[in-house]
């Protein structure tokens, strides 16, 4: 691709974001749907005025490494380590239900075998784009929901990266139980390296040079890059990096500097990662798989709020919180259309499988955040009452 059409490509998000996000905004809508919704017009199979969508797609991948890192950010490692080990099972006993329901209904449509496990695995996870970008920063930080909807997404995160892996060893055939090894002792040393570094280099050098902001904002997006790469050598995800990362400098009296500074950088590229969503879908398939995308959107709508309030209840949590924390994380994941575009790249699934996902993710991407927006304070409500950043 060359770089006048990257360029004009952007040009073609951005122009269009800004045009679709006024109307938006003019007729109460959200602005997550309007960025989906340009995907879908501007992409290869409506308009087609952006025919090759893999550079937008890897280039907003950026967004959610940024989003993860300012997630680790706001959240001190001794409240980690409480809310994890109260929500563990709780995360495990829900992914189980989600899954079940995913495998029947696949099952009741008639998809392979292999094809129901996919989409089961696929219903397991809640999207941490769309539960943190809906999620203001008075909550994030100070509120004892943020806390939980957060532990939830990191354990969910950790299940996606096994389950990614138990693909990959389908996929090939085998177990290679060097992969294995390296995955169950790179957590640990990602964790003591990001530990060791902030306490020996990178507090040195913020205390040091603390006045001088551009600095400070290059020292952190480097240290955010450079984890989420480490994590890639050590066979995790880009994604876990950058949150031990952030994790990392959460205690550091500057992490609520950085967090602001970095979070335009964080939008612009989360823009280009739902436009690419939306791009991504092929219409030729929605009549195929829309009557069981439907069925399976409103089935997770419905029972995700439900089950948390009942699995939290039993946990002794407040039932306005559960509930809210359910309808927060009432979508799929993003998580689930990278297991779809690996099964379906190693044909373990056919297209109509793979299709069904997206169409799943793509309508409880645009119904939750519909639902939340209307609900309970973000920072893209309709109301200025409700509006809250």
């Amino acid at each position: 691709m060359h770089d006048q059409t990257v360029i004009f490509s952007i040009f073609l998000v951005f122009c269009g974001a800004a045009i679709l996000s006024t109307v938006a905004l003019y007729t109460r809508q959200s602005l997550l749907v309007a960025y989906i919704l340009l995907g879908v017009l501007l992409g290869p199979w409506c308009l087609g005025w952006v025919t090759d969508t893999e550079v937008i797609n890897q280039t907003g991948s950026v967004g959610i490494i940024f989003l993860l890192f300012l997630l680790g950010l706001n959240l001190h490692p001794q409240n980690l380590w409480r809310m994890l080990r109260k929500v563990s099972w709780i995360a495990l006993v829900s992914s189980l239900v989600f899954a079940i329901i995913g495998f029947q209904v696949a099952n009741w449509f008639g998809y392979t075998r292999p094809e129901c496990l996919i989409v089961a695995a696929a219903m397991m996870f809640s999207s941490t784009i769309v539960g943190l970008k809906l999620l203001p920063t008075t909550i994030l930080h100070h509120q004892h929901t943020g806390e939980v909807v957060i532990s939830i997404l990191l354990l969910q995160d950790i299940i996606a990266i096994l389950t990614l892996l138990g693909l990959h060893v389908a996929s090939v055939g085998k177990i290679n139980v060097q992969e294995i090894v390296l995955l169950s002792i790179s957590l640990p040393v990602l964790f003591g390296f990001a530990y060791v570094m902030e306490r020996f280099v990178l507090v040195r050098l913020i205390q040091r040079f603390d006045q001088i902001q551009e600095y400070v904002f290059l020292l952190s997006v480097a240290w955010c890059l450079g984890m989420a790469e480490l994590a890639k050598a050590l066979g995790l995800s880009a994604e876990v990096g950058a949150f031990i990362g952030g994790v990392a400098l959460a205690a550091s009296p500057i992490s609520l500097y950085i967090s602001e500074s970095l979070k335009p950088l964080r939008d612009f590229f989360l823009v280009l990662f739902f436009f690419s969503i939306g791009a991504s879908f092929n219409l030729n398939y929605l009549h195929i798989v829309i009557v069981p995308a439907l069925i399976l959107a409103v089935l997770m709508m419905v029972l995700k709020p439900v089950v948390f309030r009942m699995l939290f209840a039993h946990a002794g949590e407040n039932k306005q919180v559960s509930w809210e924390v359910g309808v927060r994380l009432g979508q799929i994941s993003e998580f689930s259309l990278l297991i779809v575009y690996l099964a379906a790249g190693t044909k373990l699934i056919g297209e109509s499988a793979s299709y069904l996902v997206q169409a799943t993710t793509l309508l409880t991407f645009i119904a939750s955040s519909y639902w939340v927006v209307m609900k309970y304070p973000t920072p893209l409500a309709f109301s200025e009452k409700m509006r809250q950043n």
